[in-house]
């Protein structure tokens, strides 16, 4: 899409996946055992036409940069389009100042060199899928200066809690961007996605960086909302905010329900990934798989009910794994019986039988660790 450039937003300060993101930012974070957290506003990119995009990170890097590659997974012509990481080192001792106001200023130089007229900004922790040509053609026609999307929910109460909400009129304009407090059932979700002519957004950069070094973009967005005309877009389909622990292990285990696949995966707008050449998962006589999403490369000799496995994991016979997610190459001993849990890559479950915990608060084991 000549007309606009995408960049992936970094995870606010105010986002923190216990246990997985003290090893990766949460872009490169496993989803659906096959995935990666940032495969999904990349796609959406790519498959709206946008094939110049700038990815931010903080912190972490080499998961991320290691996933992402060349970018040719996402179908960008190396010819014409670019997938660019750019780096944000400053302040980074200091958490009040790492805002994504903070890796634009430092990164400016990359932003202004774009010819792109127009910047459709996602971020790097929300799962859905939406085709960007078309708000930002709805975008243009509107006349509005900046476009942003929601997405209506009804369980504002008990989710969402990290996120922030429109205000909106009848007109769908937007009064004000809020936090999510939970004091109301029914919220706008801001899904923390931008439209807007690139030469506003570094206006709006300057600006917020001149007001506050504090400010993150929807903090300036609010305080604009009095002065430039600032519109939402509704989003409809599956959406999942990864903004905590709890969130990843919900989001995870809503897409094994088929209605909800299917709202977020379509034929015709795939979700790219890294592939890997591996050999199919074996299913021994001993085993059990109900429910469940399971990746190429595993073993199955035990039983496997409403979870997520991961490429190569290995389920020895006697196992029981119930409502987990694993990660790749993690290996559940005999007779070890796993239930809630969220268990990192390569872990190995091996002499405590019996590791439980309770749907309201999911267990995490740790990469590499050995029980």
């Amino acid at each position: 899409m000549y007309k606009a450039f995408g960049i992936i937003n970094p995870a606010g300060r105010h986002i923190w996946v216990e246990g997985l993101q003290s090893y990766r930012p949460i872009g490169a974070i496993s989803f659906m055992g096959r995935y990666r957290v940032i495969d999904f506003p990349i796609s959406n990119m790519s498959n709206s036409g946008i094939d110049r995009i700038q990815i931010y990170i903080r912190r972490k890097p080499r998961s991320l940069t290691d996933h992402l590659g060349t970018g040719r997974q996402y179908n960008i012509n190396s010819k014409r389009g670019r997938l660019e990481v750019l780096f944000t080192e400053n302040g980074a001792e200091h958490d009040i100042y790492n805002t994504d106001i903070a890796s634009y200023s430092e990164n400016m130089e990359c932003i202004e060199r774009m010819h792109h007229p127009y910047v459709v900004i996602a971020p790097s922790y929300m799962v859905y899928s939406a085709d960007y040509s078309e708000l930002l053609q709805d975008h243009i026609d509107s006349g509005a200066d900046i476009t942003l999307l929601y997405h209506p929910v009804d369980n504002a109460k008990e989710a969402f809690l990290n996120c922030n909400t429109l205000d909106l009129n009848r007109q769908k304009g937007v009064l004000a961007v809020e936090r999510n407090r939970g004091t109301a059932k029914s919220r706008n979700i801001f899904m923390d996605t931008y439209i807007m002519k690139k030469e506003l957004f570094v206006e709006l950069i300057h600006k917020a960086k001149s007001m506050s070094s504090m400010y993150t973009l929807a903090d300036i967005v609010n305080y604009e909302c009095n002065e430039l005309d600032i519109r939402g877009a509704a989003h409809h389909g599956y959406f999942g905010s990864i903004t905590d622990f709890n969130s990843y292990y919900d989001a995870n285990i809503s897409l094994i329900d088929l209605k909800n696949s299917t709202s977020l995966f379509n034929d015709d707008w795939p979700i790219y990934t890294k592939t890997n050449d591996s050999c199919p998962t074996q299913y021994f006589d001993t085993s059990s798989v109900k429910t469940s999403v399971v990746s190429n490369g595993c073993l199955i000799e035990g039983t496997v009910e409403n979870s997520i496995l991961g490429r190569g994991c290995h389920i020895k016979k006697g196992a029981v794994v119930k409502n987990s997610i694993i990660l790749a190459e993690a290996v559940i001993g005999e007779d070890v019986h796993v239930e809630n849990q969220v268990v990192d890559k390569r872990a190995k479950l091996l002499r405590v039988k019996e590791i439980v915990a309770s749907k309201e608060k999911p267990g995490y084991i740790k990469r590499d660790d050995i029980l």
